[in-house]
């Protein structure tokens, strides 16, 4: 870990906050948007997270670095650090883990990842909590002392998260496929806007092969595959700008072919069904958001990240083009739209994240309920599962 206590940084908020702290990481100026994580386990899994493109994450846990960096928990594809910059209130002087094999700071300079420390995190987490998240930059040496208005300027005239079309900045370039452990039970394609890479070892585990696809991969180029199932996963970015992905799955709706998303993909099922969506006003990132299933009664503590909802109400039955549906999860804590599905049982989705790595792992069981609906609808058809 190389020592940078004599450097100086500055967090600053384009609402006119400056928070004042010292480098760590690469130290150069960066932009995002500001927000935080409750979440006190889990920061290799947080950084390398695709849906934190462009944010600038800052921790609540007071300690950070303890359990260094593995080569096993990296959550994107290539091993990739997504965070535009992490904020933080003490850095582990050593770190301890058996499958440890780098510090936190080695990795950050490693992939060019700004980070502040010494900042008092619990004001800056109340000021988003009751203002919401806003621009921010981190700056550093000389320029972390120049006119404060001068900063604030600058932060603030960075394009905003709302109306940011991001998908296209993580997906893959061209499909490549995770084979199922063991026999092949099924075949999924999953739309990679910005996918983790514990949700196709999740399929996998259970005997799905997955062919990950680009955003906006087309409808025809999706049925070519002979999918039994389709998968839109977690992304950045606002909802609102994805309407190339809407209208495919509507048409994938439209051809009764099982459906499941999460996150962002909820926000598109959303959206495919009529709903609209909004930006939230600090989000909800962590690992222990209480979400109710109203389907069953059942609560679940599970891991999150999402910056924008869709609209609607605990519970609430709507009509759709394709059938009744309706609101299936909301989030104890503020009411916001958790899940959603079609009545019939056609097609799911929830804002959480079932795959995460870091747990908690309460909701793990909705990949079961992809498999037994693909394998449902497989049963029904004249012919069994054919990939050909």
């Amino acid at each position: 870990m190389t020592d940078n206590l004599a450097t100086p940084a500055a967090l600053v908020l384009a609402d006119g906050h400056i928070y004042r702290g010292t480098g760590f990481g690469h130290m150069e100026t960066v932009f995002g948007e500001a927000v935080f994580t409750t979440a006190m386990t889990g920061y290799q899994e947080t950084l390398t997270d695709p849906s934190y493109h462009r944010q600038i994450v800052v921790a609540t846990a007071p300690q950070i670095g303890n359990t260094g960096w593995n080569e096993q928990d990296n959550e994107s594809r290539g091993d990739k650090i997504w965070v535009a910059a992490f904020a933080i209130r003490d850095l582990a002087h050593h770190y301890s883990n058996w499958r440890a094999t780098r510090s936190l700071e080695d990795a950050m300079v490693e992939q060019q990842i700004p980070g502040i420390r010494g900042l008092d995190t619990r004001a800056i987490v109340r000021h988003l909590r009751n203002h919401g998240s806003v621009s921010a930059g981190i700056y550093y040496g000389a320029d972390a002392l120049r006119d404060p208005a001068e900063l604030i300027a600058e932060v603030a005239a960075q394009p905003a998260m709302a109306g940011s079309d991001l998908a296209g900045d993580v997906t893959c370039s061209e499909p490549y496929t995770v084979p199922a452990q063991g026999i092949t039970r099924a075949r999924v394609v999953a739309f990679d806007m910005g996918i983790k890479t514990n949700t196709p070892r999740n399929f996998a585990a259970r005997g799905i092969e997955t062919v990950i696809v680009p955003a906006n991969t087309s409808f025809a180029e999706i049925q070519a595959l002979h999918p039994d199932g389709v998968f839109v996963s977690n992304g950045p970015g606002d909802p609102a700008t994805a309407d190339v992905m809407v209208e495919t799955v509507q048409a994938v709706l439209n051809a009764k072919i099982p459906f499941f998303g999460i996150c962002f993909g909820n926000q598109i099922f959303g959206r495919a069904l009529g709903k609209s969506t909004y930006k939230l006003k600090f989000g909800h990132r962590g690992i222990n958001v209480p979400v109710k299933n109203h389907d069953t009664g059942l609560i679940e503590i599970t891991a999150q990240n999402h910056g924008f909802a869709v609209e609607g109400q605990p519970g609430e039955r709507f009509n759709t083009p394709f059938g009744p549906a309706h609101v299936s999860h909301s989030c104890l804590n503020d009411g916001v739209v958790e899940g959603l599905a079609l009545d019939d049982g056609s097609a799911f989705s929830v804002q959480y994240h079932p795959e995460a790595a870091a747990g908690p792992h309460d909701a793990n069981p909705l990949f079961d309920q992809f498999l037994r609906l693909i394998e449902q609808h497989a049963a029904q058809r004249p012919t069994s599962l054919d990939h050909s």
